[in-house]
């Protein structure tokens, strides 16, 4: 069963998406770690985390490829373990390793994928056409798969994965490997979908990607461990200050600031040093007065964190509290 949400307007939606505890080990290994999700209907909703974070094991498990080991889910109403051929036939899917048939054009592709989902016959044709517009892939219909360029060939991957109309999409990276632009146009298909109805979850490792959902989990090592609106979690989960600094010198600026235990992290990018502190309390200015009082003459502004600077400051949130619950277990052994 569904449950219903309020949305900013005060009407009702309906979950997507809704999963307690899940949880998929292999033998000794946990890939993914009780997670708990709610996508909203015709939600932008954003999977984020490195390579072996537990991504793609999640939405395996969430089209009815891979059984949980543990937990519960729903996917449109359908339980994920009594009900996965239901779920397989309501949703679309576009793995990594999404594979058109390179022998076939673009429009036999379709047609193929078509016919796989049960389109009915007298439907296809207006189906493909759709897809074909839907995709701008117009003019090279009659392409081969192994002769579009890598942006095309996920646009028609796509298109086959919408053929059928599903509510639901799930998009497995969709954009690893394709070029900036190809990778720019793509989200603005994607956005279209979501705006049209189509509720959306895709993985990414890709960070400014994330700018783009409505709503974004961070996953590592198996584990949710953030969630929300891109905005909520930089007000109210993120409050460690993000400073841009130049100066003359940017390398002994940087290398000064890396040894400070008021910074957390120093990353450059360009002509500027993006700065996060450790900690809240620390104005622009103090950071310019630290600097200048060990002979380096500096400009330093606050910006709103990206999610980049929230990523990383998460993970090694995660990983400093592991650390030190390895080390109670090795005080109580």
């Amino acid at each position: 069963m569904t449950v219903p949400i309020p949305t900013a307007a005060g009407a009702m939606r309906r979950d997507a998406v809704i999963t307690e505890g899940l949880t998929k080990r292999f033998g000794s290994l946990t890939a993914v770690d009780r997670i708990d999700l709610r996508v909203g209907e015709a939600d932008l909703y954003g999977f984020l985390g490195p390579n072996g974070a537990g991504k793609s094991t999640t939405l395996r498990m969430l089209c009815g490829i891979l059984e949980p080991t543990a937990g519960r889910g729903t996917v449109l109403g359908f339980d994920i373990v009594r009900e996965p051929e239901r779920i397989k036939a309501a949703i679309g899917y576009m793995s990594q390793r999404f594979s058109l048939y390179d022998d076939l054009t673009a429009v036999e592709n379709l047609a193929f994928y078509a016919a796989v989902y049960g389109v009915p016959r007298r439907e296809r044709a207006a189906r493909i056409e759709r897809m074909v517009r839907l995709a701008d892939l117009t003019g090279r219909e009659g392409a081969l798969g192994g002769q579009l360029s890598g942006g095309y060939r996920q646009r028609l991957a796509l298109a086959c994965a919408l053929v059928h109309t599903p509510r639901l999409l799930f998009l497995d990276e969709p954009t690893a490997g394709i070029d900036p632009v190809s990778r720019r146009n793509f989200w603005g298909l994607i956005r279209r979908l979501v705006e049209g109805g189509v509720t959306v979850v895709v993985t990414t490792h890709y960070m400014d990607e994330a700018e783009h959902c409505d709503r974004l989990g961070f996953i590592y090592q198996g584990q949710l461990i953030a969630q929300g609106t891109p905005e909520a979690i930089k007000t109210e989960a993120f409050r460690k200050p993000v400073l841009v600094v130049e100066a003359a010198d940017l390398r002994r600026a940087g290398d000064l600031l890396e040894g400070w235990e008021a910074v957390e992290e120093v990353v450059r990018l360009g002509q500027t040093l993006r700065v996060v502190l450790a900690e809240e309390g620390r104005a622009p200015g103090d950071v310019a007065a630290w600097l200048e009082a060990r002979e380096v003459r500096a400009t330093v502004e606050r910006v709103p964190p990206s999610i980049e600077d929230l990523f990383v400051s998460f993970v090694d949130r995660e990983r400093k509290a592991r650390l030190r619950a390895q080390l109670r277990a090795v005080d109580r052994g």
